[in-house]
């Protein structure tokens, strides 16, 4: 029973490795294929931003250059939206989407979204969790201390939930995206699909994410059962 608790452990940790690494390969292949195509309106990311926040009233929201791939976000405490250097700089499909979605998110932070609110509010338990979470399991497996592990599994549940709440506030931001790429005329219509199909790539990485957290969180849960029945 342990063999098979241990090959079915592995065979999960696999599957979510496949599923993380197709979806990263989708968005770099969107990603890449969008960046290519320019947009007519001839706008940069940057520009796009700026121009989502002003209509939006958030002019005290700045727009800065930041390094790495894809590496953008919103920064509520901060204020800030932070652009890779090519988003920033770029007046692609890909630019202009991946802005308009950064936006969305400083949009839902001034209307008090609910689920941005909540995701705030689970960071610091997060972090937490993954800190000690695993060390727990760890720890109650090494010693026979099977409560102490089941409590470790406890604390990575955090964790799911986490990225579970992410998911509304990132189908949400890219809606908004959508929304404030059309009706400020950044995209014409030949370039919406391909701007919801930038944005829809981006969006299942998080649904990867997701599901390879639970399947980590099945496996964990699986070792401790076959502990628990020595």
């Amino acid at each position: 029973m342990i063999f098979n608790y241990m090959y079915f452990g592995y065979g999960l940790i696999i599957v979510a490795f496949l599923i993380t690494l197709v979806a990263d390969i989708y968005l770099r292949t969107r990603y890449s294929k969008y960046k290519k195509i320019k947009v007519k309106s001839g706008i940069t990311g940057a520009e796009a931003a700026r121009e989502i926040l002003k209509k939006n009233g958030l002019e005290d929201i700045y727009v800065v250059e930041t390094k790495g791939f894809l590496s953008d976000h919103y920064d509520p405490r901060a204020k800030v939206i932070r652009l890779s250097s090519d988003i920033y700089n770029g007046d692609s499909v890909a630019s202009v989407s991946v802005a308009a979605h950064e936006c969305g998110h400083a949009v839902q932070d001034k209307e008090g979204y609910f689920f941005l609110k909540f995701r705030s509010f689970l960071v610091p338990i997060v972090n937490f969790s993954s800190k000690f979470g695993y060390f727990a399991v760890l720890i109650g497996l090494i010693f026979g201390a099977i409560d102490l592990a089941w409590f470790g599994i406890f604390l990575l549940v955090a964790i799911l939930l986490f990225q579970l709440v992410t998911l509304p506030v990132e189908f949400n931001a890219s809606s908004r995206g959508k929304v404030f790429l059309s009706k400020l005329n950044i995209v014409d219509n030949s370039e919406k699909s391909m701007a919801r199909s930038m944005l829809g790539a981006a969006a299942m990485t998080y649904v990867a994410s997701l599901i390879s957290t639970l399947l980590e969180l099945l496996r964990l849960v699986l070792i401790v059962m076959g502990n628990d029945r020595d």
